[in-house]
Parts: C-alpha cells; structure tokens; sequence
C-alpha cells in the first residue's frame, strides 16, 4: 500500500463512519431521557472502571506525563463529569412556563467530530463521549496519531458498556487509519453537525475554516500572580502542584509567576523549599534555545517530559530533587520562550514593582498567547482581586487555586471539562467549559399572548416597574436564581 492508497482508505473509512453515526443518531434521538441518562452513567461507570488501564496505556504510548495523575484525569473525566450530568434535562422538554405561555424543546445537533490531542488522551475521549450522547449526538473521534490505540480501546470499552443498554450501534466510533486527508474529511462532510475540537491552533484554526460549525479552544499561556498578601507557602504549594500534574501536559496549567518586588526574596525561597528550582543564567539560555523549535513552535521533545529528562535533552544539570524548573524572565514575546506555553514542568518568573505593574504585565503575556483561556491570582485583597477579574482577557480567573485542577473545574466550581472555551478574545465560539448545553439547539415555542391593537397603544412611553423581590414566593426565587444559572451553562 502506498501513502496515496493510506488517504484514499482513511477518507473512505470516515465516510463511512460517519454514515453509520448519521443513522445511529437518528435512533439514539428517539430514547427518552431515563433512556439516556442510563446509557450515559453505564458508559461512565465503565470508563472509570478501566481508569488505571487507559492511564498506562496512554503513558506507555505516547511518552506524555504521569500514568498515576492520567488516572485521576480519567476519574474525573468519568465519575465527576457524570456528577455533574446525571440530573441535567437535555431531552424533550427542558424548560416550560404556563405563566409565560413558553417551553423549550432540547434539539440534539446531530454528529459530532471529536478531536483528540495525544497531552490528555483517554479522558478527554471519555468526557467528549459522555456530553455527546447526554445531549442525544453521535461522536466520531479523530485521533492523534501518536495516542491511537489508547484511544481506540477507550471507545471499545465505552461502547460495549453502552451497547448493552441501548446505545445504538455507531453511536460511538474513532477513525483507525489516521491521515490529515480523513481529518479534514471528518470536518468538512455535510454529515458532520459539529466539531468539539480539542489541540494545536493549527488544528482548531482549521476546524473554524472548515464550514461547519465549530467549538474550538486556544492555546492556554496563564501566569499567576502571587499578590503580596497571599499565603505565599499555600499558593507556592498549589502551583508546584498545579505544575508537576502530569508534567504539565494540562493547558490551563500555570506558564509564568509574577510577584512584587516586596515579596519575591519570600516566593523565591518558598519555591527553592518545595522543589523549584531556579536555573543559572548560562542553563535558562541553553534551556531556552531547546523550548521552541526553529519555526516558533512548541518542541514536542519537552512536552509532559520530567524535570530530569528535560534536562539532559538541553544539556544541562539539575539537581534530583528538582520538581520544576523556573528561569527569571523580563521579556515577553514571540521570541522569548518562557513567556509562551509550555507543556511541561517548566515556568518564567517575572517581578513587577506593584500589583498595578503586575496586572499590565499579565496582559501583555496574554494577548501574546493565551487571551481568553485562564489566569491565576493568589491574594487576600479583595479590592486586587476585582480589579483582575473586570481586566483580564480571560475566560476563567482562578482565585487561590491550583490553575491546572481549577480549569477544568476539579477544585473549582466550574463546569468539569477537558475542553475550555477562550470566548471571543481567544478566537473561540464560546468561553464556557462545555457541557452538554453546549452540544443542543433550543426549539422555543411561545404562544401568543398579546394581539396588534394592543400593541398601537396610544404611542405613549411608559417603564414598567420591576416586581420587588420581596413579593416573589421563596419557592418561586429559588427556582428563578437555579433557571439564570442553568441559562449561563448554555
């Protein structure tokens, strides 16, 4: 077989899945929602039961991070996703109002292609699968290459679980010859309803391109600001933790430290206490020039790789204790590559005179990569921490938390996700952790309730008054606050 044969069978091979999933969506959008919510919980209680398997295979096949931290991510993917799913209306009927004379109906977009990086492979397989279906869709993943089998297995044991409840045949599949040429057919196919794509900005740049409508996230490149006031060991604690998850292959995961001048000697030797440790100037230089390839690019040598192996790709030494490797900076740009992401244990360290400095500086890093994805600040100053939140170009500012944990919603209250919108300011569709609402349409049927002379009034202009609250039921505002928040998940 010769490369031009591999393409033409792998386009085949996708049209052909996605034929299948057209016809098997079809027959999944007929089940009721007890239907569904058992297909879903079994297909989770599954993933979670192989969690240690996948997070071996993943490692072991693609060289990235930690088998013992994919693990939980599987966890999460599975067993916390669900949590957060399992009472959600997504079929039928999900909202109505006699008062209003107003319902809407959970209208399931169809196909949808899911695309799968090789950092996060097995959980983000899980949880793309779990929203999908919930939402009453069909999945087709594409895989990256270098995490295919890992990926494949995932949708076996996710589909042989689902089958034996109901999960239509097709529901669930994964292109096995993977080529550009069946990705990009994949995207493109009128078949296709929907792409949930999770990776490089080539590719997620591509699937906006493509025609069909896309939910496509940026690249993370999140500093955290270690505020004079904040519980310097706890928030040093947080981000080694945050940084050495899984090597670091989580992009909402922290990229820079900023302090102020007045606290730094403490942050300083708080990181050399926990394991960070700060390169001399001749090894930051050689480490720099290993960071990005000639093109600008993330090398791939470092990504989810330990301290130690990092290391000796660079030529350099660290000493075994080293967990993170941390190189003062003061430059930001294309050009300088600790400023950009980096998908390892690896982290610039910028100091700013005050906390106003500190502010303008995390901007200028985002909006060179990662506007719109997250930001960290640690702080016990409420005032700083508004002023950060009603500024930064982000999608999620995480206070006192662990960045990598707190994104996908693991320590926060967010939506657990593994795809993080970067809304508008980052070149994506949305700024939500998606959730099943993002994967539905709203049919809205509204009866009439008004003729057209009572709308010709008398051309006066009258404000109507707003009902106090303190006339609506308790019942009825406990019921009106959980509609807003369940329309801000949409």
């Amino acid at each position: 077989m010769n490369l031009t044969d591999k393409d033409l069978l792998s386009i085949q091979e996708t049209r052909n899945l996605l034929k299948k999933a057209k016809a098997a969506q079809k027959e999944l959008a007929t089940r009721s929602q007890e239907e569904i919510d058992l297909i879903v919980k079994t297909m989770a209680k599954a993933a979670y039961a192989n969690r240690v398997k996948l997070a071996k295979m993943a490692e072991k096949e693609t060289g990235f991070g930690r088998w013992q931290d994919k693990v939980l991510k599987n966890a999460f993917a599975s067993r916390d996703v669900l949590n957060a799913i399992k009472d959600m209306k997504t079929v039928g009927i999900v909202h109505k109002s006699e008062a209003a004379k107003y319902m809407e109906v959970a209208v399931p977009v169809g196909v949808v292609a899911g695309l799968i990086p090789s950092t996060n492979p097995t959980s983000t397989v899980i949880y793309k699968a779990l929203i999908s279906v919930k939402a009453g869709n069909a999945i087709v993943f594409s895989p990256h290459p270098s995490a295919l089998d890992s990926i494949i297995e995932t949708v076996r044991i996710m589909n042989e679980a689902g089958q034996k409840v109901g999960l239509p045949e097709g529901t669930l599949s994964v292109i096995t010859q993977v080529t550009m040429q069946a990705t990009s057919e994949l995207m493109t196919n009128r078949d296709t309803n929907l792409i949930l794509a999770t990776g490089g900005s080539a590719m997620v740049r591509a699937a906006y391109s493509s025609g069909t409508p896309a939910i496509g996230v940026g690249p993370g490149n999140g500093p955290a600001f270690i505020e004079k006031t904040a519980d310097i060991p706890k928030a040093v604690k947080q981000i080694m933790e945050s940084k050495t998850f899984d090597n670091g292959t989580i992009c909402a995961s922290e990229q820079s430290i900023i302090v102020e001048e007045v606290s730094k000697a403490k942050v300083v030797a708080e990181f050399k206490k926990q394991g960070g440790y700060f390169l001399p100037t001749e090894d930051a230089k050689k480490l720099e020039k290993f960071i990005l390839r000639p093109d600008g690019r993330m090398n791939p040598k470092i990504v989810g790789k330990p301290v130690q192996e990092i290391a000796k790709l660079a030529g350099i030494h660290v000493p075994a204790e080293a967990r993170v490797l941390i190189a003062e900076e003061d430059r930001v740009g294309l050009h300088a590559p600790y400023s950009r992401e980096k998908l390892a244990p690896i982290l610039a360290f910028y100091t700013a005179k005050g906390w106003e400095e500190a502010c303008d500086l995390s901007m200028e890093i985002l909006y060179q990569e990662g506007a719109g994805h997250t930001m960290a600040i640690h702080s016990s100053d409420d005032a700083v921490i508004q002023e950060f939140a009603l500024r930064k170009p982000v999608s999620r500012l995480l206070v006192n938390t662990s960045a990598t944990l707190g994104g996908i919603g693991a320590t926060t209250n967010l939506f657990p996700a593994l795809t993080l919108g970067c809304g508008a300011v980052g070149g994506s569709s949305t700024s939500d952790n998606i959730a099943p609402q993002n994967l539905f349409n709203l049919r809205r049927i509204a009866w009439g309730v008004r003729e057209l002379e009572d709308l010709r009034g008398d051309d006066v202009f009258e404000e109507t008054e707003a009902t106090p609250v303190k006339d609506i039921d308790k019942d009825e505002l406990v019921n009106l606050l959980v509609e807003r928040v369940l329309e801000k998940l949409k």
